[in-house]
């Protein structure tokens, strides 16, 4: 299947659902924690999306394409992180956090094995 858009993704698709979860799940946490723990775990959701669009825009890079995938890498594991704090701060239930990490361990792994192969994914360099 030849994938026209970012949007088509599959890693895309995942990290943009789990964002969103992150956002619905987020609205009950504390009004204190607005400025930092639920605006960074917002932002840090949100980018791996994003930097997975610059990617794919910069696919005719190899370098630029892998650079961007390896910022969305970092932003996927650094949510994981604020998912623990959301835990152990009492302000998402275990469980459910459990199930946000896994995806988000789904979606590194998709990341990483893109990032260990992008000639499958990069274009041909116009000068080539």
């Amino acid at each position: 299947m030849r994938i026209n858009r970012h949007t088509e993704l599959e890693v895309y698709q995942k990290a943009f659902a789990a964002a969103m979860e992150i956002f619905r799940e987020s609205k009950s946490f504390p009004l204190e924690e607005r400025y930092s723990l639920t605006d960074q775990i917002r932002r840090s959701s949100r980018s791996v999306c994003a930097n997975i669009t610059e990617a794919w825009r910069k696919r005719r890079y190899p370098a630029a394409f892998v650079a961007k995938l390896s910022d969305a890498e970092g932003e996927a594991a650094e949510t994981q992180t604020w998912l623990q704090f959301a835990v152990e701060c009492e302000y998402i239930d275990r469980s459910k956090a459990k199930l946000l990490y896994a995806e988000f361990d789904a979606i590194l792994g998709m990341i990483v094995r893109m990032i260990s192969n992008p000639d499958s994914w990069t274009l041909p360099h116009p000068n080539k």
